[in-house]
């Protein structure tokens, strides 16, 4: 070569050539985009096997942990619900007989499959000990992908 350095040397000089922690920043800058592109696309190949709404998360409120657990364990078993969160130590405030109530509660939030929203509605009213449970949802519109194929699993059609 025409260089300063004979090409045969193999070997630059201190401080020539190469910079190590310049060149992997400067090809992490050059990677992002790349890896942003290829995750969404992984994520969005892996979401279009999830229907939004196939699954629901559902709230029950219960006068008391022992209550909560015994209701949880049976959904569970009865493959009405693949997972049952016991939130303790909720605060209710709510008109009940035309008065103002507040009542410490403990919270139930549950998944499953919309398609068992019914039998989990009839199962709380049929073990609840509330004149009137509190059964409501809300359908999944996503979430990671793996987890929504386990609830598929778990609880089924």
């Amino acid at each position: 070569g025409t260089g300063a350095y004979p090409v045969t040397q193999g070997v630059r000089p201190e401080g020539e050539g190469t910079h190590p922690g310049r060149d992997t920043v400067f090809l992490s800058v050059l990677m992002v985009p790349l890896l942003r592109i290829v995750g969404l696309r992984a994520f969005s190949m892996a979401s279009e096997t999830y229907s939004s709404g196939t699954h629901s998360a559902a709230f029950v409120t219960c006068p008391n942990e022992q209550v909560a657990k015994d209701l949880a364990r049976g959904m569970v078993e009865k493959k009405l619900a693949a997972c049952v969160n016991i939130v303790p130590k909720i605060t209710s405030v709510y008109e009940w007989q035309g008065k103002i109530e507040e009542d410490s509660e403990v919270l139930l939030m549950i998944k499953t499959r919309s398609s068992k929203v019914s039998a989990l509605a009839e199962y709380v009213r049929s073990n609840h000990p509330y004149e009137v449970a509190e059964v409501i949802s809300l359908p999944i519109d996503q979430g990671n992908p793996p987890y929504l194929k386990w609830m598929s699993e778990v609880v089924p059609e």
